[in-house]
């Protein structure tokens, strides 16, 4: 679960980015984020990835408090969220099999956990006959799965994905979304940042609508919870206290 009380984000430059966001999102939701440049998408992206600290206000998720966590904690966080980039952020001298890998190592998995886990995320995202393809072989709707498997390997509780077809022609997006719509019937809560109305319209999921750092809108719509089929991710739970956060 996500939740945002009284969540705001002054940077030093004294630009307030979001403003008071109050803000559920359950454990298997769909959830799309959208509005214009500016209006604070980012920050909140980034906010969710504990990248930045709020200036005021608590940020709870996955049962960690991201205002009061220590530095050790934050690997163990960052490891129940997958995040997917609008880039691919690939590593271009790698091939399919050891990007994914990589954030595998990461964390110190065995041997036999990659060689069992790798081969299981490329058969889901559909690359299992392009493993060892180089990145610049790959067209950019496969680089985007590759970066997707990459994000599941480690089993998040959550996808969060920054403009995920930003970079994409219109049937690679479709298949791109598809295959986040897959990986959510599966229990996974996926969060989609965008501003392609588009997708939305098409999609028909809960809409959070952004304006000057505010949630303007929030369509409330809920997608039915399944239970996790790549496995959960245990954390340890924290109590959120509101208070003021120092600047980041």
């Amino acid at each position: 679960m996500i939740l945002l009380e009284d969540v705001s984000k002054t940077y030093q430059t004294g630009v307030r980015a979001v403003r008071e966001l109050n803000l559920r999102i359950d454990d298997g939701e769909f959830v799309f984020i959208t509005g214009k440049s500016g209006s604070g998408k980012s920050t909140l992206f980034k906010l969710l990835t504990r990248e930045l600290l709020p200036t005021e206000g608590d940020i709870m998720v996955n049962d960690f408090d991201l205002g009061s966590m220590k530095r050790r904690q934050i690997p163990r966080f960052r490891r129940s969220i997958g995040v997917v980039f609008q880039d691919f952020r690939l590593l271009n001298d790698r091939n399919v099999y050891e990007n994914v890998a990589f954030a595998q190592r990461v964390i110190g998995a065995s041997a036999l956990e990659i060689r069992q886990n790798v081969p299981r995320m490329l058969k889901l995202t559909g690359l299992s006959h392009k493993y060892k393809n180089m990145p610049y072989e790959l067209s950019g709707g496969e680089q985007q799965r590759v970066a997707i498997a990459r994000a599941l390997v480690n089993q998040p509780r959550i996808i969060l994905a920054d403009e995920p077809t930003g970079n994409l022609d219109e049937a690679n997006t479709a298949e791109i979304m598809g295959l986040l719509e897959d990986i959510n019937r599966m229990g996974t809560t996926v969060i989609v940042i965008t501003h392609s109305l588009g997708i939305v319209e098409a999609m028909q999921k809960r809409v959070i609508s952004m304006e000057r750092g505010r949630i303007i809108s929030d369509s409330g719509q809920r997608t039915e919870k399944r239970q996790l089929s790549i496995g959960p991710v245990r954390t340890a739970s924290h109590r959120a206290r509101s208070r003021r956060r120092p600047e980041a």
